[in-house]
């Protein structure tokens, strides 16, 4: 298990970088490419546990797979959805719920037995709302734990029965997971979205050809359209440049450009939200690319002032709640995050683990049932902190531990190459080398692999 320290900063960052490719986009690109005729050429895609998952899961489901990291580039060939077959072995997802939950809408319509599972964290993972509507499509569908949990089974059909349905909670995994199923409808299948969710799987699926359509709430798929294969080429994720956003927002006298960002609005609230706080973060050269918005930002240090974000807002900020109560801590007054309750079911309760690990290191913090309160500014201590095998955990306590007043020692930090496995690497190119690893650590190789 490494662990390392990180020695509070003592110079102002700065530099002009990008940051990885996007998680989210990798994921969608790959099985969208599955179900596309001909061959998908993916450019920046993201190459971490997470898509390492999706990719091996394709291949058991009878894709042509090419993954060339050093190019960054992945090749996906197929002869389209109705090509793909019945596993041959155990879909084992890892780490990943986005592959979990997408591809089980994809396995749905693939006529013969899939079991699915993945690591320990996935099998604590509530998979109930995703069994339940697509009970609805005529799929055989179940789980352990009273359909609780994976491992699942699914015993697919074509076609699949169309269906109505409207979203609990606002989720693009289960909406994700909804729309691939409703692919292998006999009819047209319509999802009520009453809170708006990241809407990367509906501007792919129509980028090759599908028949996705929005009015109001409701999103309406029509199946029947073959899905032509197109190049795509990925933005940087957001996600993961949320924390050099952060240290930059905080160290005196640090600027930060970072290029080449993907700004759907349907992820840019944490932008949003900092911009009310009095942060100076400005996109420029903005575009726009298969319906997807993408740019540049410029950040600069910045004095900040509380902030309140409620249910409306976290579907657009779910992910960078923890680095946003590292900021809290150091901003002006009394912030609010409610509505945040699905942070308790992600890779760790993310609520109790940011809480408990700031509290430790000094900062004031109410955690409720849905949220946090957190107090500022305070001064952060140096100590002992967990990443509770989190990888968002662990970078927002790299990002406190850059703060404190003393070094921080952080355990398990592998689980950063979930998503970020350059993440070190990144925090040296702005100007930041403090940091030590404390046990021997294959952190910086574990997961490059050779072109394949």
């Amino acid at each position: 298990m490494g662990k390392v320290r990180i020695i509070p900063v003592s110079v102002k960052l700065s530099g002009d970088i990008f940051c990885p490719p996007d998680k989210s986009f990798s994921h969608r690109a790959a099985m969208i490419g599955a179900l596309s005729s001909g061959e998908t050429i993916i450019q920046n895609f993201s190459f971490c546990q997470d898509t390492w998952s999706t990719l091996h899961c394709l291949e058991l489901l009878g894709v042509k797979v090419q993954a060339l990291p050093n190019q960054g580039m992945v090749r996906i060939s197929s002869s389209g959805k109705e090509s793909l077959s019945e596993p041959s072995d155990v879909l084992d997802v890892g780490n990943s719920g986005t592959t979990l939950r997408l591809i089980t809408g994809i396995i749905a319509g693939i006529q013969g037995l899939s079991i699915l599972t993945g690591d320990q964290s996935i099998r604590r993972r509530p998979m109930k709302r995703i069994i339940d509507p697509l009970r609805k499509t005529g799929a055989v569908i179940g789980g352990r734990d009273r359909d609780q949990y994976a491992p699942l089974y699914i015993i697919g059909k074509k076609p699949l029965q169309a269906f109505h349905h409207t979203l609990e909670i606002p989720s693009a995994q289960v909406k994700s997971c909804l729309l691939f199923a409703a692919l292998w409808g006999d009819n047209p299948s319509f999802i009520k979205e009453p809170i708006l969710s990241r809407n990367h799987t509906e501007n792919m699926l129509q980028a090759v050809g599908g028949d996705i359509r929005k009015q109001n709430e409701v999103i309406q798929v029509y199946p029947g359209k073959e899905f032509v294969a197109r190049p795509f080429h990925l933005p940087g994720d957001i996600s993961s440049a949320a924390f050099l956003i952060a240290v930059t927002l905080l160290i005196s006298g640090s600027h930060l450009i970072i290029r080449n960002l993907g700004l759907n609005p349907t992820r840019t609230g944490m932008l949003d939200c900092l911009q009310k706080t009095g942060a100076k973060i400005n996109p420029f050269d903005v575009r726009e690319e298969w319906g997807e918005r993408q740019g540049h930002i410029a950040i600069e240090h910045s004095v900040l002032n509380s902030f309140e974000i409620g249910q409306e807002e976290i579907p657009s900020l779910i992910d960078e709640i923890p680095i946003l109560s590292v900021l809290a801590t150091q901003a002006h007054g009394r912030s609010i995050i409610r509505g945040a309750g699905e942070l308790r079911v992600k890779e760790s309760d993310r609520l109790h683990a940011i809480s408990k690990n700031l509290i430790d290191l000094g900062a004031q913090i109410d955690e409720t049932e849905d949220g946090l309160i957190i107090s500022g500014p305070v001064r952060l201590k140096g100590g002992k902190v967990k990443s509770y095998g989190d990888h968002r955990i662990a970078m927002s306590m790299v990002i406190a531990g850059l703060i404190a007043d003393a070094p921080v020692e952080i355990e398990d930090i592998e689980c950063i190459s979930i998503s970020y496995p350059n993440f070190f690497q990144d925090l040296q190119k702005i100007g930041y080398g403090g940091f030590q690893f404390l046990t021997d650590t294959s952190f910086n190789n574990a997961y490059n692999r050779e072109e394949a």
